[in-house]
Order: C-alpha cells, then sequence, then structure tokens
C-alpha cells in the first residue's frame, strides 16, 4: 500500500514541479493531486527537497520507485546523488557518441535516431527537472549544460557523417538540422507529456514510430 502511494505522490510531484515549478509548489499541493492529507504526504517523506531527490534519483535508477521503505523517506539516501547523476550523463555521452566510428557499417541512419530518442526518453523527467529548475539545483544545472553541449555535438558529428557518406541528403545548415532534429525527440519524449500546452498521453513506441517514420523519410536518401 505505502509503495503505490508513493509512486502516486511521485507522478504528482513530477507534473507539478514540471508544470508550475519546484519552489511554487507545495506539500498541500501534492497531497491534494494524491487525494490525500498534508500528514500522509509526511509519512512517506520527510518534505518537498527529499520529493525532488526521490524524482532525480528513479531517472538515473528507475528500480528504485519499486523499493519498500520504512518511515519517511529522508535525504540520508541521496548524500552522493548529485555525484551519482554527474556521473550518470558522462556515462550515457559516451554510450551514445561509441558508434561515430561505426557509421555506414554496423551503425545505420534508423539506428542513430531511435537511439537518440531512447536516451532523451530514458532521462526525460530529470533533465525537464533541471531546465524548468535550474535556480533550485544550480550544480546540476551547470553539469546538465555542459552535457547537453557534448550531446549536441556529438548529435551534429553523426549528422554530417551520414551525410559525407551520402546515406542521407545534403543539408545546407547541418548544425541547424541537428538542433532540428533535438528539438522534434524533445517534445515527443519530453514536452508532449509533461509539459506541452496541451498534453499527449500516448505509448512511448507509438511516439517512437511517428518520430523514426517522419525524420528518416525527411532525410534519408
Amino acid at each position: 500500500m505505502q509503495n503505490e502511494r508513493i509512486k502516486e505522490i511521485y507522478n504528482a510531484a513530477v507534473k507539478l514541479f514540471l508544470q508550475q515549478g519546484y519552489s511554487k509548489t507545495q506539500i498541500s499541493h501534492i497531497a491534494k493531486a494524491v487525494g490525500v492529507s498534508v500528514g500522509t504526504i509526511y509519512h512517506d517523506f520527510a518534505g518537498k527537497q527529499e520529493i525532488m531527490h526521490f524524482i532525480l534519483k528513479c531517472t538515473i535508477e528507475p528500480s528504485f520507485l519499486e523499493r519498500d521503505f520504512n518511515g519517511p523517506i529522508t535525504d540520508k539516501l541521496f548524500i552522493k546523488l548529485n555525484d551519482e547523476i554527474k556521473n550518470e550523463f558522462i556515462k550515457a555521452a559516451e554510450v551514445f557518441s561509441y558508434n561515430l566510428k561505426n557509421v555506414d557499417a554496423d551503425y545505420t541512419f534508423e539506428n542513430f535516431i531511435s537511439d537518440a530518442f531512447d536516451l532523451l526518453e530514458r532521462y526525460a523527467v530529470g533533465c525537464l527537472f533541471i531546465e524548468k529548475n535550474k535556480m533550485d539545483c544550480t550544480e546540476l544545472a551547470e553539469h546538465y549544460l555542459l552535457y547537453r553541449k557534448k550531446f549536441i555535438s556529438a548529435m551534429t558529428e553523426y549528422v554530417v557523417k551520414f551525410m559525407e557518406k551520402g546515406i542521407i541528403r545534403q543539408l545546407k545548415h547541418p548544425e541547424l538540422t541537428t538542433i532540428l532534429i533535438i528539438e522534434t525527440l524533445s517534445w515527443w519524449t519530453m514536452d508532449m507529456r509533461y509539459t506541452s500546452f496541451e498534453t499527449l498521453n500516448i505509448p512511448t513506441e507509438l511516439a517512437k514510430e511517428v518520430c523514426l517514420d517522419n525524420i528518416i523519410s525527411a532525410y534519408k536518401i
């Protein structure tokens, strides 16, 4: 029962933190969204900061949401969280860039767009939280900015390699086209579900199918 309520608190807090902002969200707002008393929230979490850290932890370790917790969740569980998130960003960037040497051999344009979608979808909540609430997590925001620059650079390098090998059509502005691809994927993996003016809750598989169909047909020769 407690685990299910924690999941409900997680889901409600995610929407509130992303839509109206962490600083403007109060425990009472989360309690109202879940349909429980404020006291019940404090039975599960020591405070709002612990809920924020719980959400960020679940971004890099999804199975954390399935754990059983005794008593309120405190920041004792998140002492090294910032370092864990930074290391996760570094590892994700390295893994994503790995196939730059395999373009046209074992790594296709379809693989590339699929992997980019999966990467953005996996870290959607955490990345959106940092983007929307950077003043509440300045250290993470600085590191996230560096990670995002590396991601854009790797995406651009992939696009240029696919173009040079004649796999996709010649692009007049490859850097800007890369930004267009990233923003398209970002909307379908992140904004659509959480922060769009009109949110759209469709299966991830369908969102990915739409992205791959349109992006691949737009650029591949």
